[in-house]
């Protein structure tokens, strides 16, 4: 009897030590959620994002990009980096301006592009389970996300995604922490 269970002992420490023991899988990923009934815009909108929405404003009166239609009527699926209105101010002075007319509404037009991805991309999909994942924006520059959920534009400055996955109609928004720039 004992040495039944001393050869058992040992075989089990042997599988262990050899890393045949049975192994436990993550979890998986979470899943993207359903699509919202609010579009990208009414969110925004509804949630006091008025500084975004301001630019998104701006750039329409200023050039006619149609921003505000495409995502509030749109139907295509995107996926929006949404900074906060403390984002914006912060942008603010550290440029020592007072607001976001202060700035070429080109330049504005590109700093929202490089906020917005096409597609439905839960966190799932942007966030990665180990190396940097690289997103192409609809600028068709890129910024990196970490595992930690921390972004990193193309100026080495870096963003933190602090509310993932609102579900909208047209997409996903995911709440950042900073504006990021598409300036090398």
């Amino acid at each position: 009897m004992k040495r039944t269970i001393l050869i058992a002992l040992v075989m089990a420490v042997t599988i262990f030590a050899l890393g045949l023991a049975p192994v436990t899988q993550a979890a998986p990923p979470q899943a993207a959620p359903p699509p919202g009934t609010d579009s990208i815009a009414e969110i925004a909108i509804a949630a006091g994002f008025d500084e975004l929405v301001g630019a998104l404003v701006y750039v329409d009166d200023e050039l006619g990009a149609g921003l505000v239609d495409l995502f509030l009527n749109g139907t295509d699926q995107y996926t929006v980096f949404a900074p906060t209105n403390e984002a914006f101010e912060g942008l603010y002075t550290l440029l020592g301006i007072d607001g976001i007319t202060d700035l070429p509404p080109e330049l504005v037009l590109n700093v929202l592009l490089y906020h917005v991805t096409e597609g439905r991309r839960a966190a799932n999909s942007v966030v990665p389970p180990v190396r940097p994942r690289v997103i192409t924006t609809l600028l068709g520059a890129t910024f990196t996300v970490d595992r930690t959920a921390t972004i990193t534009d193309l100026a080495g400055q870096q963003a933190n995604i602090v509310s993932p996955n609102i579900s909208a109609s047209n997409g996903i928004i995911h709440v950042i922490d900073t504006v990021i720039l598409p300036l090398p």
